[in-house]
């Protein structure tokens, strides 16, 4: 990834952060054919090696545990807030003119081997997790009762398991990129957290937020 020093964030906890607020990943893998990618909810664990260490799950059929050559390192990517940024924000435009639209955002690329995981016990322990969690975050935003693992029949979650192969990846390094306006001059910065805070998109507040942290 392309990043100039004034957008590289380096804090273990700020990138985690992201990672666990957005846990939909794209996980990169190398094969025969070349490169892949996949979309898959991610668990991060902090505690699990120096980086901490990501599990997800892949269907059987999925090349992406069987395929994934082993002595290349796979990769998460991790999307956190974004939009559009129009030049119409910046003091500058009234300045000088000399201004170009872009677009901010924040991401973290998590890199490590990528193990894979058949294990049974293993696989409904991660299950539970990550449904606990989605469910608990659907639950405040609805008002609507958790859905459990165990609602289902035990026999159908056990057919559903052995359709399934776990993914663990010990991160080995991770680079965060918070592309935030932080090159544009005070006034400039002002104008963007304002523009974007005066719509009604929430992914404009987000980043109007990041645009001030970082001011």
């Amino acid at each position: 990834m392309y990043l100039p020093n004034h957008f590289a964030e380096t804090r273990t906890e700020v990138l985690h952060d992201l990672m666990r607020t957005h846990p939909f990943a794209v996980l990169v893998t190398f094969d025969a054919t070349g490169l892949v990618a996949n979309h898959i909810p991610m668990e991060l664990d902090p505690a699990a090696g120096p980086l901490g260490t990501l599990r997800g799950h892949v269907a059987r059929a999925n090349a992406a545990w069987s395929g994934h050559r082993a002595e290349v390192e796979a990769m998460a990517i991790f999307q956190g807030p974004e939009c559009y940024i129009t030049p119409q924000h910046y003091a500058t435009k009234a300045a000088t003119g000399k201004v170009v639209p872009t677009w901010n955002y924040a991401t973290v690329h998590a890199h490590g081997p990528l193990r894979a995981i058949e294990d049974a016990a293993w696989l409904r322990a991660l299950v539970e997790r990550l449904t606990a969690r989605h469910e608990g975050d659907h639950q405040r935003a609805s008002g609507a009762a958790p859905w459990q693992v165990s609602d289902a029949p035990a026999s159908y979650i056990d057919g559903l398991l052995r359709a399934i192969v776990g993914i663990e990846i010990p991160i080995t390094r991770v680079q965060g990129k918070w592309k935030v306006s932080q090159n544009r001059p005070h006034e400039d910065r002002a104008g963007v957290a304002a523009g974007l805070d005066a719509g009604t998109d929430p992914a404009q507040h987000a980043m109007a937020a990041l645009v001030r942290e970082r001011s």
